[in-house]
């Protein structure tokens, strides 16, 4: 854990105690760089606590969401 990492949500200034691949937008960020594992394959945010749980909240909504499971997109938990 970085321990002056700035949580990545916009407009926040507090600090990012969790580190996770998942973006502002709630979405899996590949880098697209050339890697060797999952670990160094995706880009890592910053977040504080109240914003992670806000992101991961709306993970699970979509995932739970049946009038979507058809648009041919792969679930965020997927990966």
């Amino acid at each position: 854990m970085a321990s002056d990492a700035i949580c990545d949500y916009p407009g926040c200034g507090k600090k990012g105690i969790i580190i996770s691949r998942l973006s502002p937008e709630g979405y899996l960020v590949a880098t697209g760089k050339k890697a060797y594992s999952f670990r160094e394959a995706y880009r890592r945010f910053h977040y504080c606590q109240e914003h992670h749980d806000e992101l991961m909240g709306g993970v699970w909504s979509r995932v739970r969401k049946p009038d979507d499971k058809k648009d041919g997109h792969v679930a965020p938990t997927a990966i």
